[in-house]
Formats: C-alpha cells, structure tokens, sequence
C-alpha cells in the first residue's frame, strides 16, 4: 500500500469516469428515462403486453445505466475522503480498505467502459444464439453442448433470462444444433464477439485408444427482430416441413408433428423450432428467428456493398476464433485478441466476460481502422 500513489489513482480514475460521462451522455440519458417512464405510466400500456415488455425493460435498463453511472461518481469521492482519513490517521485497516476499493472501482469502470463501445445498429438488441456441430463427429457434438452450457452459465451468472428454443441431439452424445434467446439489453452487441468457429483440442473420452481429437463447433448470433422492422417475407418463399420433436439419442418426445422447420427459398437460410408444446407456438417463433436472420443478412449485404464501393472488402473475421484446449496443456485462447487464460475449468463454466471484453474491443479497433 506505500507504493501507491493514490493521488494519482484518483485522478486516473476522474479521468476514465468523466470519458464515460460524455460517452454515455447522460442528459439523454435522463430524457430516454423520463419519456419511457411517462409511456410506462400509460393506462393501455399492456394492452399490448409483448411493447409493454420492451417498454418497461428498456426503462429498467436505462435506469440501471444512470444508476451505475451516479452511484461510481459517488465510490470514487468516497475513496478520496477515505485515503485522506486513512493517511491522518495513520490507519493501516483504512489503507488497506483504500486499496481494495481502488481495484473494485477499476473494474467498475472498466466495465462500463467496454459498455460505451457498443454503438453498432443492433447492439442494444436482445440475442438469439445458434451452435451447430462442426468437424470431429462425436466430439465436435460434445463441445456443441460443452459451448451452450458455456453460454448459458455465462448469461446465469449475470442474471440474464434465457429460453432454448431449439435443440437437435445427437445420437451417441451431445448436440448436432441449437438454438436460445438471450433476453437481455444489448446482449447481441456483447455477444456477437462470440460468432465463429470454435475449435477443441483433447484427449476423446469417445476414443477407446485414448487418442487426441481436434473437433469444430461454429457460433452463430443475430439480433432479435422487433416489431419496428420492415422485413417482410412472402408465404410463396417460405417451405414449411413438420416434424415430430425427438430428444437424446433420438428418442421421440412427442407423439404429434409439432417441430417445426422453415426454409426460406432464395437465401436457402433454414430455422427449426421444436421446443414449444404445439406447432403453432414452434411456427410463430421459427418465423421471428427466420426474420431476425434475413434481418442482419440484408444488413451484411449493404455493409458488404458499401465496402465494395470503397474499393476495400476484407474477410469474415469469425473463423477459427478461439482454441480450447485441454491435452497436452490446458489453454483457451482467442485467435484475434491474443487474449488467453489457463483455467479452462472456469471457461467453460461461463467465466468469458474477459474474452468478450478483449473481443469487443478489438472489434471496435478494427471498425476505427475501416473508417
């Protein structure tokens, strides 16, 4: 604690939390609050309960941001009244207190800086996340699972609702495909650093030679579509098939055709549905994921034609992003940030906020550098 110079931390820390302030700008931020608070406050307002949702998460949502903003300011002042007690009074508990709190706030704000980095169209959106079994047969539908609890875990651990709306087994173990919704306030912008290629290197626990196994999963995430959007699909290009749901190992789980999958026509883009109880409900939230996929290709299209324009077309960045891998050592590392831990354990049991983080910032890096 005597190596700290907590004068200059303080100031370091006014300094990052007065570039968030401008960033976030917060009187738009009071204005956002006081207009969906005035909406909120409509009689009709669930009238149309699925706008009343949006309308009340977005307030929640917006409070929490200034809250989190307002209640900073206010740790960071109490830091500075702290140290000066600390340091009159020669108080070793107080410095020691000081010194947790400078780390705590760090964090805080480092935090909610990577949160000022998602301006892209979308990324207020909520998430619908696919993961499809690559190459590897058995394995590669293991680490198909192994990712989705991943995900899941992740979205636990910060209280975010979630909802499978899809999942097709495999028959020896894992999953071929599935699909889930991640319903939170800018969960797409987060978590589209995640879409690509996977990759897991180990030991098979499928291999009676003990052999080692690289195997593949892909990550695929798409903003979920909102009513304001004008994406309007023709029942001509639409091919609907039936189906009956099935569980692991193939198992039926169903005794009537209520899977459903569509397949859009031109883009030859196809959605399954199976976790809703009647077909109705698989057709209606099959449409809105079909909706929300055709919604970022046309957007990945105009963006593709704008760079075209510019004489400067690059690459997907997703494929191969990350590597787990757990024999001969034990290292999950992301291809593009360079970011990588050892506790693969951790990993896989949803501690990648750091991994998100590093992405979304070399994303931002990236479109700076297109500019």
């Amino acid at each position: 604690m005597a190596n700290i110079d907590f004068s200059a931390e303080i100031r370091a820390l006014r300094a990052t939390y007065e570039s968030i302030e401008r960033v976030s700008d917060v009187d738009a931020l009071r204005e956002d609050i006081a207009e969906l608070s005035e909406r909120a406050g409509e009689p009709d307002l669930w009238d149309d309960p699925a706008a009343a949702q949006k309308i009340t998460s977005r307030l929640s949502h917006r409070q929490s941001e200034l809250e989190r903003l307002t209640n900073l300011a206010s740790r960071i002042d109490d830091l500075e009244v702290l140290v000066e007690l600390g340091q009159d009074e020669d108080d070793a508990a107080s410095m020691g207190e000081a010194a947790a709190e400078l780390e705590s706030i760090k964090k805080a704000l480092k935090d909610l800086e990577v949160v000022t980095l998602l301006s892209g169209e979308y990324d207020e959106r909520e998430a619908v996340v696919s993961i499809r079994a690559g190459a590897g047969g058995v394995d590669a539908a293991d680490f198909a699972e192994m990712l989705m609890r991943m995900y899941l875990r992740w979205a636990e651990r910060h209280g975010y609702p979630t909802t499978v709306m899809d999942t097709s087994y495999a028959e020896e173990a894992g999953l071929k495909s599935a699909t889930f919704e991640v319903k939170a306030p800018y969960a797409y912008g987060t978590l589209s650093v995640e879409a690509g290629t996977h990759r897991l290197v180990r030991i098979s626990p499928f291999d009676n030679q003990g052999r080692r196994q690289t195997s593949f999963a892909a990550v695929e995430v798409i903003p979920l579509i909102e009513q304001t959007d004008s994406i309007d699909i023709p029942d001509n290009e639409i091919r609907v098939d039936v189906f009956r749901s099935s569980g692991p190992g193939g198992q039926s789980v169903n005794t009537t055709d209520s899977a459903v999958r569509l397949t859009h026509i031109p883009t030859g883009t196809v959605v399954s549905m199976q976790n809703e109880k009647s077909q109705l409900q698989n057709r209606a939230a099959a449409m809105r994921v079909l909706q929300s996929r055709l919604l970022l290709l046309k957007k990945e299209q105009e963006d593709a034609e704008k760079k075209a324009l510019a004489g400067d077309v690059k690459a997907s960045w997703g494929d191969q992003m990350r590597s787990y891998v757990l024999n001969p050592y034990q290292m999950v590392k992301d291809l593009r940030t360079e970011h990588e831990v050892g506790n693969t354990s951790a990993v896989f049991d949803g501690e990648i906020d750091d991994f998100i983080d590093a992405g979304i910032r070399w994303r931002t890096d990236n479109r700076n550098a297109e500019k």
